[in-house]
């Protein structure tokens, strides 16, 4: 301002020595204030932007300061996967164990002759071994745990791929020793032990050519013995959708010419062929199956060298009947299926006189009715049966020529996973000389799954 004061101070002076050029003179005043305003304007801007940038560079020191001295925030995790709300988890597999406990006590009574202590057909209804040709004797009265079963399961996502196990032991098909006098022994038998990676199976299975889907619930280990097909076996299997195809464990039964021990060849250079197609709907499901195999058997011994083809087709269903009971029905047919049937009923083929094979054919099946009377309780009626179309000129008069059994039970689950019933059985077999046995049977079991 003081700058400003001496200007104009001086050009007043000037303009009163030089009177004729005042109006130049105020002209030249006024430009010279107009631009000093311009000045003093652009300088406080400046003043302002600099003190701007000092408070701003001020800031970002405060803010690096702090970042210096905070604690470091800690590294996020992955999120560990949820843990599994059935069985563990153990690496990328969650891991499942599982089975059942089960106590049978039965009482049979054989037409001809008991079975020797021991025998698998004290335990369970094995149709080809009702004893023909005895004598009557009292009912026999038998206890056992054999049934009790335990399973381990592997379930996971490897790699990108759908990797999946189980292993399942149970004591039932090896009775062990038939001295029960200070304990009633069994011995573990492997059940199913395979692997799946996607729809690839490997290992033992139940056999591609059954749906255990549609087995009777029975306090028998089987129930249907005579007329379903059963079987667990090492197989290689691909399944896609509702089709699965598969080659499975060969094994040829044979009967000798006119009749005699069953031989059990595995002489075969070519595994069992099955394929399978399924169909589920709302008010069931049913199954296709079919069998190709070869059967063979050699004896250097006899000069024997034999092989022939086997067949077998096998319908099955369940059908539900209102909201809670069901119908289920399998009919199978073959040649060279027997020990596929019915616990090997039927063997596979018989040597005619020259030593050839020649396959054996059979029919069987079997139909159910579950009924759910009300919560907790429920029963089944079962009737199966199958019937052999034997060479009796190359079999003989001795091999087994049909079976058939009827099944009635109720079982009642006072609480989850636990089941006590009662079932009544009636079974008989006979032989192409007409000749048969039966067995009427009573089981009481009692059944917890864990």
């Amino acid at each position: 301002m003081m700058i400003k004061s001496s200007l104009v101070a001086g050009c007043a002076a000037a303009a009163m020595l030089f009177a004729p050029g005042a109006a130049l003179a105020q002209d030249a005043q006024a430009a010279l204030e107009a631009r000093i305003a311009q000045l003093e304007a652009e300088l406080n801007a400046l003043k302002s932007e600099v003190v701007a940038a000092r408070t701003q560079q001020a800031a970002q020191q405060q803010d690096i300061i702090r970042l210096e001295t905070r604690p470091a925030a800690p590294v996020q995790q992955a999120a560990a996967p949820a843990a599994p709300s059935d069985g563990f988890r153990m690496g990328d597999l969650t891991v499942k164990f599982g089975g059942f406990v089960k106590v049978d006590a039965s009482a049979s009574n054989y037409s001809d002759g008991d079975p020797v202590n021991g025998d698998a057909l004290r335990e369970f209804h094995i149709p080809g071994s009702i004893p023909i040709g005895g004598a009557d004797e009292d009912t026999a009265t038998d206890f056992n745990a054999r049934q009790t079963r335990f399973w381990l399961t592997t379930d996971g996502l490897i790699s990108g791929h759908k990797v999946s196990s189980r292993l399942e032991m149970d004591f039932q098909t090896l009775p062990g020793t038939a001295d029960q006098r200070t304990t009633s022994p069994a011995n573990p038998a492997l059940r199913r032990a395979f692997v799946t990676i996607d729809n690839w199976l490997i290992g033992q299975e139940w056999t591609n050519f059954q749906n255990t889907a549609v087995l009777p619930e029975s306090a028998d280990f089987i129930g249907a013995a005579e007329g379903t097909v059963f079987a667990r076996q090492v197989q290689v299997r691909y399944t896609r959708g509702p089709f699965s195809l598969s080659v499975e464990n060969p094994e040829t039964t044979v009967t000798p010419f006119n009749g005699g021990a069953r031989i059990i060849a595995d002489d075969s250079s070519l595994p069992d062929f099955t394929a399978r197609y399924a169909v589920t709907k709302p008010w069931g499901d049913v199954q296709f199956a079919g069998l190709l195999r070869q059967l063979k058997y050699q004896n250097p011994a006899t000069d024997i060298d034999s092989t022939t083809t086997g067949w077998g087709l096998s319908a099955s269903t369940k059908i539900k009947v209102g909201s809670k009971d069901d119908i289920r029905l399998m009919v199978t047919g073959g040649e060279g299926i027997g020990r596929y049937v019915g616990l090997n009923f039927s063997n596979d083929a018989v040597l005619d006189a020259s030593g050839e094979l020649d396959a054996i054919g059979v029919v069987a099946g079997f139909a159910a009715y579950r009924h759910v009377w009300s919560p907790g309780w429920r029963s089944s009626l079962i009737w199966s049966a199958q019937n052999v179309d034997n060479d009796t000129s190359i079999t003989g008069l001795a091999v087994n020529r049909s079976a058939q059994s009827i099944h009635a039970n109720l079982i009642w689950s006072p609480v989850k996973a636990f089941d006590v019933g009662a079932e009544l059985m009636f079974a008989d077999r006979e032989i192409e000389s007409g000749a048969s046995g039966d067995m009427t049977r009573l089981i009481l079991f009692a059944k917890y799954g864990f």
